[in-house]
């Protein structure tokens, strides 16, 4: 008889859970069983498994062979376990000494020739092992960066099971040349998901940081929108834009992560698990730095929004815009459920999902941008009389978003159209991208050092009991906002938005306390109604 274990990891959602996965062989006719609660393409690993140790020139056990993956009440999905279940089989045949896999992570999934393929979720799982004392990992060999992200684990990255063996038996390691040096390594394949690429919207990368093609300096005039979205990114608030077609919405946010302060190395690593789960992290690429940005078409449904699936549950863009930008561009014709379903992750920075096969939660704290047109025509306005539509018509359109989810939006600016003046006038005359990230970092950094001891990082994460409690304004700065409550035009939530809008104007004018100025700007961005505060923060020089 004979007995041997590894370990592998099972994700769920992108946590990851280390699992046992034990090998005994013992005389009697030959099978091969696996339990512990496998889905269908891990009982498949069977065949795999088998074809790839016997092309690999190692022989296949003739005796009847288990193999358990323990605790057998987690489920488990996918074909990462396969490097795990044959070095386990090897083991037990005594191929390889079976002590030295006790405490070994494998992640991978074996061709059937016996190359190693990469697979989603290397690094939640590679951080799960490390959480769970693991000091060693085997993981596809074009993975290895991506595992090596996590600090304290010695990564092992083998192209194949031939590799494997000849490392864990101590033997001279085979060299393993790619199929063809004038293609694209075709097990790069495994890293991605069919139809996920920049085209769909879902991608990690956006536009990049000082992009000279998604340039502030390109928006011309809209000083009120280019403030708003300026406060949006230095204290992470949520903002909605609101204009006919063509006054520039879509321009405003597409520049938004650009303006965005690089991701921290925590963030980083949030980020990356996320989009490495979900089949997005693009080769070549194993840490995302920068601030993703997600852009779902309006025909989105809820479960591409805040994450599902018909088994085990994938993120959907509330998690792949995580610590990033979601963009909705009009916003009123998403259905009413998918924008409804926006309102618990815009609280608590989280989706949990429950399905028949486990429940999961994905981080969503993200920024989202809404763009609306003020009537189907997209020719309302109070300053003229160019719509066409009716007056129910108008209402009925601006209904489609509901109460509860703009009482969640900090920001709310009327884009107005672009004049012949301005196109001539004001034209390239807007600050730049770099300009005003630089002012966007500075706010972040006091903000920051003002938050140093507490678990939140942005204005818009303080909650108002700690707001009301000791971040004070000035005195009697708060009046008018305190006046608007009674009124019944702003609710106990909005008054606690007003006031982090506030200190985030008050970070970006360099202030110590936020003023009377500070929180008018911030009540007129609020309500949409003009109050005579400036809107200019620098937008135009």
């Amino acid at each position: 008889m004979g007995f041997a274990r590894t370990c592998s990891v099972a994700l769920v959602g992108v946590e990851g859970v280390v699992v046992e996965v034990q090998a005994d062989l013992e005389p009697g006719v030959a099978a091969f069983t696996l339990v512990g609660l496998p889905d269908k393409s891990l009982t498949e690993s069977k065949d795999r498994v088998r074809a790839a140790v016997v092309n690999s020139g190692a022989a296949w056990p003739q005796k009847k062979l288990t193999v358990g993956l323990s605790p057998a009440s987690v489920p488990k999905s996918g074909s990462g376990f396969d490097m795990a279940v044959a070095a386990a089989v090897l083991g037990a045949a005594e191929r390889i000494d079976p002590r030295v896999l006790a405490d070994i992570v494998m992640i991978g999934e074996l061709g059937l020739d016996g190359r190693v393929r990469p697979v989603r979720g290397i690094l939640p799982a590679v951080l799960a092992a490390a959480d769970a004392g693991y000091e060693q990992v085997v993981v596809p060999e074009c993975a290895a960066a991506e595992a090596s992200l996590v600090p304290g684990v010695s990564v092992l990255g083998v192209r194949s099971l031939r590799q494997l063996i000849a490392v864990l038996a101590d033997e001279p390691v085979p060299d393993e040349e790619p199929d063809d040096l004038g293609r694209p390594d075709p097990l790069l394949a495994g890293l991605r998901m069919p139809g996920t690429g920049a085209a769909t919207g879902m991608h990690s990368m956006g536009a990049a940081q000082y992009d000279p093609g998604h340039d502030l300096a390109d928006v011309v005039g809209q000083c009120a929108a280019r403030t708003a979205a300026e406060i949006a990114a230095a204290g992470g608030h949520h903002l909605f834009l609101e204009g006919p077609p063509g006054a520039g919405k879509t321009m405003l946010a597409e520049r938004m992560p650009a303006i965005l302060p690089r991701l921290s190395r925590q963030d980083s690593l949030e980020v990356t698990a996320v989009h490495s789960v979900a089949g997005l992290l693009p080769p070549g690429k194993p840490l995302i730095d920068i601030a993703p940005y997600c852009a779902p078409h309006h025909s989105a449904t809820m479960q591409a929004l805040v994450g599902g699936g018909s088994h085990m549950a994938r993120p959907g863009a509330v998690s792949l815009s995580h610590r990033g930008i979601l963009f909705l561009d009009e916003t009123p014709e998403f259905s009413g459920q998918a924008l409804d379903a926006l309102r618990q992750p815009l609280e608590s920075g989280y989706v949990v999902i429950a399905r028949s096969a486990g429940v999961v939660r994905f981080p969503a704290r993200f920024q989202m941008v809404l763009a609306a047109n003020p009537c189907p025509c997209g020719r309302y306005s109070q300053k003229d009389d160019l719509c066409d539509c009716p007056p129910m018509s108008i209402r009925r359109y601006q209904a489609r978003l509901s109460g509860p989810l703009l009482d969640r939006v900090d920001l709310r600016v009327t884009v107005d159209r672009v004049t012949r003046e301005e196109l001539s006038v004001y034209g390239a005359r807007g600050e730049t991208t770099a300009t005003v990230a630089d002012r966007v970092r500075a706010a972040r950094e006091r903000a920051a050092a003002r938050l140093a001891d507490t678990p939140w990082h942005t204005n818009s994460e303080v909650p108002g009991s700690e707001l009301r409690t000791r971040w004070h304004a000035v005195r009697g700065a708060m009046d008018e906002a305190e006046r608007s409550l009674e009124r019944g035009a702003l609710t106990a939530r909005g008054i606690d938005r007003v006031l982090r809008v506030a200190w985030t104007v008050a970070d970006l004018k360099g202030h110590d306390r936020p003023d009377d100025t500070d929180v008018l700007l911030a009540l007129q961005l609020r309500t949409g109604i003009s109050r005579g505060a400036s809107m200019t923060l620098g937008a135009l020089v």
